[in-house]
């Protein structure tokens, strides 16, 4: 992982060399200023008058100025900048201060004036820490003020999860309801789980059944065993949707013997008219309802009061339990501490290279592997197989790599001394991936980073419980940006848009790589294009109607957030 590399700066003192005052002692000044005694008046008179007139004593005179200004000023310089090794260092602490800065930005001085060694890594000096002890230093406060950070005009839009009468009145014969369960089993990654357990609280309202707590499948990739009320609050869950579905944590003794109809076909685009049609009779008949692979089946447009629940369900329900959301903070926390930061989903693991039918960029050899894997399981290709890689890049379709982010930001206007978390899985080619980011952008961290030793402990090897903890970092950032689309970067689009249009950068991939490909393009045209060209690509307010197929969770406006004095919240 790459770290953080400030080095400290040297500060420069203006002194009078002390070879200087040493050769001049209080018996040669006096020399300088008094004439031997004269036996006559009149003979030191004319002797006095001299002496003015020789060039000896305007030199001596002269000297004597400049010798006392340049005393002055070294003692004036004293009290403006005492003389320290190390003018930027204090005490040593362990774990985390006092104001939430992360162990990695800790100093560690010898009493020497060395520099120790910590883990294994050379200790590094950050002058910013130590600027200012409380608040931001003036470092971080011209940061802040940068235009990077500023953020998109919300215009008023606030959540409003208003339900109309009907859906309320139907409401209590639904949650009454002690005949009719749905059971879900839901698959893939965390936001993919995300997606189709929304799905399933909208199709059991649909078919008035109560949802067992949803299966969560063990991930074939990850190896991930974890179960809904380990990565959820159930309690909460079920609280905050009391009023929509009942749910229930297990099937009923009366329905435990119910072997439950199984259902695999789900098609694309289903509607409510579709769900009722093929399993309303069923699930009446038999009392249970099994639904496996509902990944993103279920419509987009649906009525009014589902597009509500849909969003009552992914910003209010689905909450992460206490410990993940408590490190979850934590982490965000010791990166806010010390001003603005930006989180950064990279998508450069090897599978998404494979997948996405794109190739790395880092060297032949790494291109090779991908290929070859490419080769050996076709069926991991989800892009479009007509076309060539060049094709898929130029569309728009592969992940940026990191030179290509860089690039990106510097053009967008992220400051050197920016804080970036960058999250995701381990990329192909490691550290060396990353190179073109950490070294523009050297505060660069992840989680392992910024944990204290034992807090990732109880986590360990639980692939989902990783990404919520990312998820929550990545949420609370000041500005966010996905490498490219995926479910992560959908469902935070979407959080932070109902958050009130927190930045999200969405980069306009397909416009602006012919302009990465042509080295010509002086530095200062090259920026100005592309900041043109990301210009509406901040999270600025965006209606879900302007685009049919939309999903709602993605894009609230304007069924779950309104901009007039009435709105009102969904919890």
């Amino acid at each position: 992982m790459a770290k953080s590399k400030n080095k400290a700066k040297k500060l420069s003192y203006i002194s009078v060399p002390s070879q200087i005052i040493n050769s001049l002692s209080s018996s040669s000044l006096q020399s300088l200023l008094l004439s031997p005694k004269k036996s006559s008046r009149n003979n030191r008179l004319l002797s006095l008058l001299n002496t003015y007139r020789r060039p000896r004593f305007w030199f001596y005179s002269l000297f004597l100025f400049a010798l006392f200004g340049m005393l002055k000023l070294g003692f004036n310089l004293d009290h403006l900048v005492p003389f320290s090794p190390y003018p930027c260092v204090t005490s040593q602490s362990q774990g985390l201060s006092s104001n939430g800065v992360s162990k990695t930005e800790k100093m560690d001085v010898a009493t020497n004036g060395e520099e120790s060694e910590k883990n294994g890594l050379l200790t590094k000096f950050s002058a910013s820490q130590t600027l200012a002890s409380n608040g931001y230093s003036e470092l971080e406060e011209s940061n802040e003020k940068n235009e990077f950070w500023k953020q998109p005009d919300g215009l008023g839009y606030k959540p409003c999860l208003t339900f109309t009468r009907e859906y309320r009145r139907v409401s209590e014969g639904i949650v009454n309801n002690r005949r009719k369960y749905l059971m879900v089993v839901v698959s893939g990654g965390l936001n993919q789980q995300r997606n189709q357990i929304v799905d399933a609280v909208i199709i059991a309202r649909i078919l008035g059944a109560a949802l067992v707590v949803p299966v969560l499948q063990v991930n074939v990739i990850w190896g991930d065993e974890s179960e809904f009320s380990d990565i959820f609050d159930l309690d909460h869950f079920k609280r905050v949707l009391a009023q929509d579905v009942r749910m229930v944590s297990s099937l009923p003794s009366t329905h435990i013997m119910t072997r439950p109809v199984e259902e695999k076909l789900t098609p694309l685009h289903a509607s409510p008219t579709w769900i009722r049609s093929r399993y309303h009779k069923r699930i009446n008949r038999d009392g249970v309802l099994l639904l496996r692979s509902l990944d993103s089946k279920l419509s987009k447009d649906l009525p009014s009061d589902l597009q509500k629940l849909r969003c009552k369900v992914a910003f209010h329900a689905l909450r992460f339990a206490p410990p993940i959301l408590d490190l979850g903070n934590k982490l965000a926390e010791r990166m806010r501490s010390k001003g603005p930061y930006l989180a950064l989903h990279l998508r450069m693991e090897k599978d998404v290279w494979v997948r996405t039918g794109c190739l790395p960029g880092l060297s032949p050899e790494y291109d090779e592997i991908v290929s070859n894997e490419r080769k050996q399981r076709p069926e991991l290709l989800t892009a479009r197989s007509n076309m060539t890689y060049h094709d898929r890049k130029l569309a728009g379709l592969c992940p940026l790599n990191a030179l290509e982010v860089t690039r990106l930001l510097k053009a967008l206007g992220a400051p050197r001394n920016a804080r970036i978390y960058w999250a995701g899985g381990q990329p192909l080619g490691g550290k060396e991936a990353l190179l073109p980011l950490t070294n523009e952008f050297p505060n660069f961290y992840n989680k392992e980073d910024l944990a204290l030793p034992g807090e990732l402990e109880p986590f360990a090897n639980r692939a989902s419980v990783m990404a919520a903890i990312d998820y929550i970092v990545s949420e609370n950032s000041n500005v966010f940006m996905p490498s490219h689309g995926g479910n992560m970067g959908h469902a935070i689009q979407g959080h932070r848009a109902y958050a009130g249009h927190k930045k999200y950068i969405t980069p306009n991939k397909r416009q602006m790589l012919p302009h990465f490909l042509n080295s010509s393009l002086p530095a200062a045209e090259f920026k100005s294009i592309i900041s043109y060209l990301h210009r509406d690509s901040f999270g600025q307010p965006d209606l879900r109607t302007s685009k049919a197929g939309r999903d709602v969770t993605k894009f609230p406006i304007p069924e779950c957030m309104c901009n007039d004095s009435h709105s009102h919240s969904g919890t």
